[in-house]
């Protein structure tokens, strides 16, 4: 059989543009980053150039921003340990007991791409005390809950968890439908032999189905890490990192200190800070899932 061969320049020509694109999108930013956090500067008239101070500033005493960080990871964590599991449940049941799925998983996606300012103003009316037409509220309080009834977002004991459970159900149909599609791609012929070796059921899930998916897990693992990471605008809408910066996240306090107190240097440090976070975590659960991927290879 011939096999087509490109040279190199053709393959270089048609990449370069692409190539060059993401450079100046992604890489070039990055560094104009670096190099801004460098500066004691408000983003507008003249700046100065201050050296790691801001980055000093940031790790040692920044009061904001150790929590910001462990509300960011806790987002993060709470999201790989509960969504993706119930997810790849969810899927599982319907690729099994559901024979034209496609209006289902449909369904379970519709939130995923309704406007953050909707979903945000819709889950605060949920959440309002019972006073302001909270449904939650309201509900606890017809039952005879009355002393579970909170302001949700407005005590800071709650208002985080608060916003993790929107998130959580918000891109729950995201995962699913990533994690569907991966069962689904799974040869028929592996399952009707291990049926009749006796493996079916759970079985069949635990030695076919999760190991076989591992690579699409991943795919579900990275992009929840990267979104949890980089959650901003739910926060924004929901409770503006308040009350007291109980709800605050690396990604809110970068834009609090970029430009409600205009300390844009500052701000590019914390910038800094996000983007490597985010790269070593996907390093780490990419080494993580190789070894899986080899071990189930």
């Amino acid at each position: 059989m011939k096999v087509l061969k490109v040279s190199p320049w053709t393959i270089a020509a048609f990449v370069l543009p692409c190539l060059l694109l993401y450079v100046c999108l992604v890489f070039v930013p990055i560094l104009v980053s670096v190099y801004t956090g460098m500066l004691d500067w408000n983003g507008i008239g003249a700046s100065e150039w201050v050296g790691f101070a801001n980055f000093k500033y940031m790790l040692t005493s920044d009061n904001v921003f150790w929590p910001s960080v462990n509300r960011t990871m806790q987002m993060a964590i709470l999201s790989l340990v509960i969504q993706l599991p119930v997810a790849l449940f969810v899927a599982i049941l319907i690729s099994r007991h559901v024979r034209k799925a496609n209006f289902l998983v449909t369904s379970y996606f519709l939130p995923v791409i309704l406007s953050v300012v909707v979903i945000g103003q819709l889950w605060k009316t949920i959440l309002n005390p019972a006073s302001q037409g909270g449904m939650i509220n309201q509900l606890l309080e017809k039952m005879g809950l009355q002393d579970w009834t909170h302001a949700w977002l407005s005590e800071p004991k709650y208002a985080m968890y608060s916003i993790i459970l929107v998130g959580l159900w918000q891109y729950l149909g995201y995962h699913i439908l990533i994690q569907f599609t991966g069962i689904q791609n799974i040869p028929a012929d592996i399952y009707e032999a291990a049926r009749i070796d006796g493996a079916d059921g759970f079985k069949a899930d635990r030695y076919i189905t999760i190991p076989m998916i591992v690579p699409i897990f991943k795919i579900s693992v990275v992009l929840s890490f990267i979104g949890s990471l980089q959650s901003f605008d739910r926060i924004l809408v929901m409770t503006g990192g308040g009350p007291a910066h109980a709800t605050e996240v690396l990604a809110s306090h970068m834009y609090y200190q970029s430009f409600l107190t205009q300390k844009y240097g500052y701000g590019s440090a914390i910038a800094v800070f996000l983007v490597v976070l985010s790269l070593v975590l996907t390093v780490v659960v990419n080494k993580s899932f190789n070894s899986l991927e080899k071990r189930y290879s």
